[in-house]
């Protein structure tokens, strides 16, 4: 897990895609550099394109995958999570929490 969070973080995190990368790496038991390939072809992006702050914080707004600063009417905390969610195709176990919590 420590190498995973060290190369994602050094990838920029929310600021880029690097939580989505780290995302992948854990939950699907990918190397980096497929973890890379699998969240651009989700985001449509060429896989270099991750670590564009601009270009990444303008998808993640689009998106609703969250961004650093609270933007109105912009998904955060676990409705981001969902929307992650969604888009990698992996269950997050906050997110499954959440929804065991309101169905009760």
């Amino acid at each position: 897990m420590a190498v995973a969070h060290s190369l994602c973080s050094g990838m920029g995190g929310i600021r880029t895609a690097g939580d989505l990368v780290s995302r992948m790496e854990l939950s699907k038991n990918m190397k980096i550099g497929k973890a890379k390939e699998y969240v651009a072809k989700k985001l449509e992006v060429d896989p270099f394109e991750l670590t564009n702050e601009g270009l990444m914080r303008e998808m993640r707004e689009d998106l609703g995958i969250g961004v650093i600063t609270a933007v109105p009417g912009i998904p955060k905390g676990t409705t981001a999570k969902m929307n992650i969610e969604s888009l990698l195709g992996i269950k997050i176990n906050s997110c499954e929490h959440s929804r065991s919590m309101l169905r009760n």
